[in-house]
């Protein structure tokens, strides 16, 4: 019997362990399998295979029975995800059954939460930008939280590094609060933008205007091809035209023979040997049988999305650590930050009727951060907030409300709408210690696991960056010459722009903080945490280029580190 014991360990033992299987997770398989290491990906969801899986990539919005809106059985068992935009009919099977794991919240959070392999790396927004100092220094300079134990320094080679690979089509501005990327040619502003672009630089110096910096390729890349500008990039994209695991990092990963992904695989808690002080590996139930099952390896990377990390840091107890791994700061669980979003303006753009634009561009508009860039003409909030948005022509849904008929009316709507632009805001969120999630151990899920319980909200900090994302919007609008500017509101909870992060926050001291500068978990230092979780600010720009960065920063670490003999 001991005999089997250790033939079943030696044959569940490998190098490394990653846990997740989205962008993070991709980026650490792929780098540690390709620096030597023999690699086991767990992966909750089930299996997506590229090309062959995206059953709806090709379909016309009426081969769909409801023409993309989900049932109302759909919206009984996917009670939180059917709240907003990211579920429909044309990507149900991508997300997770709510009903098999229902939360909890003390005030509204809205968990998204995908259920297969690739995870939201398929359905992501795929806008990409660095960071710059005035993020990474925010925090000690404004004394709010904790300071980063990293800059703009220690990470500015593996942006570059992650951009050459992932392919971020973008254009070049030098501005120091956003520093460029390694750019594929960007996509082309339309006619309409690239007045407003004008006349907004020209009103209001210090405020820019391009075109949206996104993870879509412009020319032929990597063996990836270049984007058809079908804009249909969350149903998966066939052409790989997009960054994606299954098209990019996970191929990689396959080539060097020493991945194994193992889809429908719960992690429920790491293993820690209080002796050596070290994780050995983690513990597995099958969603599929509820086996459940021990793996084995040297290092594990944990990159499931900051709140499922978060879990199973939480759900790791032991004598050592009674208040989950690596748990000696009492922070794990807090400081959770989202993009608050949703608001801003819109109008109508005249003088353009005679011109219309191609395809379906699957990018938008951007405008940087200009508020709070220095010590003068501070507003009465920190931090700043940046915008998205764009010019289109309206379609024949614009008649719907005249409920008309006939020979002319049908004429009319035949015919390209009148131009709008709108521009809307995506604003910092401070790292508050009292917004948090916790286990709820007296709710569990399909599989015996304890639930999650959120408090999290937005404060009067974010409220009053909100004022300023709706007048300046409509400010900058009227001043490039568009009618009928309306401001809107149209509310937001944390968890909505599904940027979660914070909970298991980057820091210098063990004392304030989960993790340390190179993404190790202070008190267990051959545990890796380097999705949302890790970030100790939030900036107001898409973090997910920053999450890739910090992986395949960490992953090179953690195997030098592994050949030193410090993580054995």
């Amino acid at each position: 019997m001991a005999n089997l014991n250790l033939d079943a360990k030696k044959k569940n033992t490998y190098d490394a362990i990653v846990v997740g299987s989205g962008l993070t997770g991709g980026w650490a398989a792929k780098e540690l399998t390709q620096k030597g290491l023999k690699v086991l990906m767990l992966e909750r969801g089930k299996p997506l295979e590229h090309i062959k899986d995206y059953d709806t990539a090709m379909k016309h919005p009426w081969e769909f029975l409801h023409r993309g809106r989900p049932t109302q059985s759909q919206i009984q068992t996917h009670q939180f995800v059917s709240r907003d935009y990211p579920y429909s009919e044309r990507t149900e099977k991508y997300w997770f059954d709510d009903a098999d794991a229902p939360y909890t919240e003390a005030k509204r959070f809205d968990w998204f939460r995908p259920d297969i392999v690739g995870g939201k790396s398929i359905m992501w927004g795929r806008q990409s930008y660095r960071w710059s100092d005035l993020d990474f220094e925010a925090n000690l300079k404004d004394g709010t939280a904790i300071d980063w134990p990293i800059r703009y320094a220690d990470i500015a080679p593996w942006y570059s590094y992650v951009e050459k690979w992932v392919g971020i089509s973008g254009e070049a501005l030098n501005l120091p609060q956003l520093p460029d990327s390694e750019f594929l040619p960007p996509m082309a502003l339309n006619c309409v933008e690239q007045e407003v672009r004008k006349r907004i630089e020209k009103n209001f110096p210090g405020r820019v205007m391009t075109i949206g910096r996104v993870a879509n390729l412009t020319q032929n890349h990597n063996g990836r091809n270049a984007c058809l500008y079908r804009n249909m990039c969350e149903r998966g994209c066939p052409y790989g035209a997009y960054f994606s695991t299954q098209s990019s990092t996970l191929p990689a990963a396959l080539a060097t023979h020493r991945l194994t992904l193992r889809p429908h695989s719960i992690v429920s808690s790491i293993m820690y040997d209080e002796k050596s002080g070290k994780a050995t590996g983690v513990k597995v139930i099958d969603s599929q049988t509820n086996e459940e099952i021990e793996y084995y390896a040297k290092v594990v990377f944990l990159c499931a999305s900051a709140v499922s990390s978060t879990f199973i840091l939480m759900n790791s107890k032991s004598n050592r650590f009674p208040n989950g791994l690596g748990n000696d700061s009492g922070e794990l669980g807090h400081n959770m930050m989202d993009h608050h979003f949703k608001c801003g303006a819109e109008g109508e753009a005249e003088g353009f009727d005679d011109k219309y634009y191609f395809g379906r561009r699957p990018n938008g508009i951007y405008i940087p951060r200009y508020r709070n860039l220095s010590s003068q003409a501070q507003r009465n909030y920190l931090r700043g907030f940046g915008y998205q948005g764009g010019a289109s022509r309206q379609g024949w849904q614009r008649g719907i409300a005249e409920l008309g008929f006939g020979a002319d009316f049908k004429e009319e709507l035949t015919k390209p709408g009148p131009w709008r632009m709108g521009i809307m805001g995506f604003g910092e969120c401070l790292p508050y210690h009292e917004n948090k999630m916790s286990l709820n151990l007296d709710k569990k899920d399909k599989w015996g696991l304890p639930t999650i319980h959120f408090d999290v909200e937005f404060k009067a900090n974010e409220m009053e960056m909100r004022k300023d994302m709706m007048a300046d919007a409509a400010e900058m609008l009227e001043s490039a010459g568009l009618k009928n500017v309306r401001i809107y509101d149209n509310g937001t909870y944390p968890g909505l722009a599904i940027h979660e992060m914070g909970t298991a926050r980057m820091g210098r001291d063990a004392k304030t903080s989960i993790l340390n500068g190179w993404n190790q978990v202070h008190t267990c230092k051959n545990v890796f945490v380097t999705d949302g979780a890790c970030m100790t600010s939030a900036s107001c720009v898409n973090p997910s280029l920053t999450f890739m960065a910090l992986t395949a920063r960490a992953a090179d670490y953690a195997v030098k580190e592994l050949k030193k003999g410090n993580l054995k």
